[in-house]
């Protein structure tokens, strides 16, 4: 079975697995409260799933610290 995005996909846009799957984690969590999703007919039918895709679409992004 093969995973959509791919991890190596989402670590282009962001480097640390950890803060890859606590982004996706905490906007799983405000989906399922609000949902509403940043991008339009994902493919997935979770919100981890649609989290991952925003990441990929780079609607949802990490702030870097100074």
């Amino acid at each position: 079975m093969m995973l959509e995005p791919s991890i190596d996909e989402l670590q282009k846009k962001i480097n640390s697995k950890y803060t890859l799957v606590t982004l996706a984690a905490r906007r799983a969590r405000q989906m399922s409260e609000t949902g509403e999703s940043l991008i339009e007919n994902p493919k997935s039918n979770q919100y981890v799933g649609i989290a991952l895709e925003e990441i990929i679409a780079e609607e949802l992004t990490v702030k870097e610290e100074e």
